[in-house]
C-alpha cells in the first residue's frame, strides 16, 4: 500500500513519536508511505514540539498548525490528494486545521480512498470535527478516550482501541548501582516545578544514601538548583541518546504534572524497553496501566511516599526484579510489531 501519514514527524511530542513508530514499522513491511508534516516555521511555535533531526525524503511539509495565539491553521488538500495514496492515516491532535482536515478526508471519501484517524486530543472540546463519523475508523488508546474524549461524535462500531506502541527491549549492561553510585535520571522540557518532588525526596535521601547522583538533561533551561549531586545539561535528545543516558542510570525519575485531560505518556511507552526503572507520580497519564504487583512502573502519592519508595528501590533487589518483570511483559505485549498487527487488521479490506 501507499499510506499516507497527516501528523507532527521528527518532532519532541506524542503525537511525533507514535506517527514514527507506526510508520517505520509499516515500512519495514514492504509498504511505501508519505508523510504530511507541519511546516517547520510553524511548528517551532510550540515550545513542546521541537524538530530533533533532518526530514526523510518522503516527509512532506504542508501545513500550518493553529498557532498558541489561536490564530487558524491552513492545509491544502491538493498536496495530499496528488500524492496517489491507498490510504491516509490522520493524527489527530489539537492543533490541526481541522475544516481544512475535514474537507480533505470527504473529497478523499469521494475518491473511494479511505482515512483513519488516531485520537490525541484529550477533552472532547478539543475535537474540532463536524463529525468523526467521517473517518472509516476512529482509533483511541484506551476507554477513557472511548467515554470522555469521543463520544457522542462517532458511531460507537467506528471506535477501536489501539494501544500506544512500546519501543521494543532495549536493556544496557549496567548492573544496579554498580560504581557505588544510585543514578537516577530525568530528560525534556517539562516545568520546573514538576522536578520539585524528586529534588526534595533525594535531599533527604542524600543523608542516609550519600553516593547518589542525579543527572538532568533538559531541552530548555536548567532548574534553579546549585547542589554538586544534581548534574545538568542542556541538550534536545533523539530516542538514541536517551537510551544511551537510560543504560548508565539506575532509576528514571519521570517528571509528569496534574491534568484533567485524558492523556498517555509518550515518554514512558517510548523508554520502558530501556529496563530502566521507571517512578513516576500517579495521574491521569498512567492511569490507564495495570496496578499493584502487575504494575511496569513505580508510582507515588506525594514526597514522602516517594522516598518510601525509592529507599525500597535501593535496598531490595527483588522489588526492583518484580518491576523489571513487568516492564519486559507490558513492553512485549504492546511492541509496536504487535500494535502495528492490530492496525493493520482493522484496516478496510478493500487496502
Amino acid at each position: 500500500m501507499r499510506i499516507g501519514i497527516l501528523s507532527r514527524w521528527n518532532a519532541t511530542c506524542g503525537v511525533s513519536l507514535h506517527a514514527e513508530l507506526i510508520g517505520r514499522e509499516l515500512q519495514s513491511r514492504g509498504h511505501s508511505i508519505c508523510v504530511f508534516a507541519p511546516l517547520k516555521q510553524s511548528a517551532s511555535k510550540w515550545w513542546h514540539h521541537r524538530i530533533v533531526k533532518e526530514d526523510e525524503s518522503y516527509v512532506l511539509r504542508v501545513y500550518t498548525e493553529l498557532s498558541p495565539a489561536g490564530e487558524k491553521g491552513y492545509l491544502n488538500p491538493e498536496d495530499i490528494i496528488s500524492e496517489n495514496l491507498d490510504i491516509l492515516i490522520v493524527e489527530s491532535y489539537e492543533k490541526l486545521p481541522y475544516e481544512d482536515v475535514e474537507k480533505l478526508v470527504l473529497t478523499l471519501r469521494k475518491r473511494e480512498i479511505p482515512s483513519i484517524a488516531v485520537i490525541h486530543e484529550g477533552r472532547h472540546s478539543d475535537l474540532g470535527y463536524t463529525t468523526l463519523d467521517i473517518f472509516e475508523i476512529v482509533f483511541v488508546f484506551d476507554d477513557r478516550f472511548i467515554n470522555e474524549v469521543v463520544k457522542n461524535k462517532v458511531s460507537k462500531a467506528k471506535v477501536k482501541i489501539l494501544p500506544y506502541p512500546c519501543i521494543p527491549v532495549s536493556e544496557g549492561s549496567r548492573k544496579f548501582a554498580e560504581d557505588g553510585t544510585v543514578v537516577f535520571f530525568s530528560f525534556g522540557r517539562q516545568p520546573p516545578e514538576e522536578y520539585e518532588d524528586y529534588i526534595y525526596a533525594l535531599r533527604d535521601l542524600k543523608r542516609e544514601f550519600p553516593q547518589l547522583l542525579y543527572r538532568i538533561v533538559r531541552a530548555s533551561d536548567p532548574l534553579p538548583v546549585s547542589d554538586d549531586w544534581i548534574v545538568q545539561e542542556k541538550k534536545i535528545l533523539d530516542t538514541k541518546e536517551i537510551y544511551s543516558f537510560l543504560h548508565k542510570a539506575d532509576i528514571h525519575l519521570l517528571p509528569k504534572g496534574k491534568t484533567n485531560r485524558v492523556v498517555v505518556s509518550s515518554t514512558l511507552f517510548q523508554t520502558l524497553g530501556s529496563m530502566c526503572i521507571t517512578v513516576a507520580p500517579q495521574s491521569r497519564f498512567f492511569e490507564s496501566l495495570p496496578k499493584g504487583d502487575f504494575s511496569p512502573l513505580l508510582l507515588y502519592k506525594n514526597v514522602t511516599d516517594l522516598k518510601e519508595k525509592i529507599k525500597a528501590l535501593i535496598e531490595n533487589p527483588d522489588l526492583r526484579e518484580k518491576i523489571k518483570r513487568q516492564a519486559r511483559l507490558f513492553v512485549e505485549e504492546n511492541s509496536v510489531e504487535q500494535v502495528t498487527n492490530k492496525l493493520l487488521r482493522f484496516l478496510p479490506s478493500k487496502t
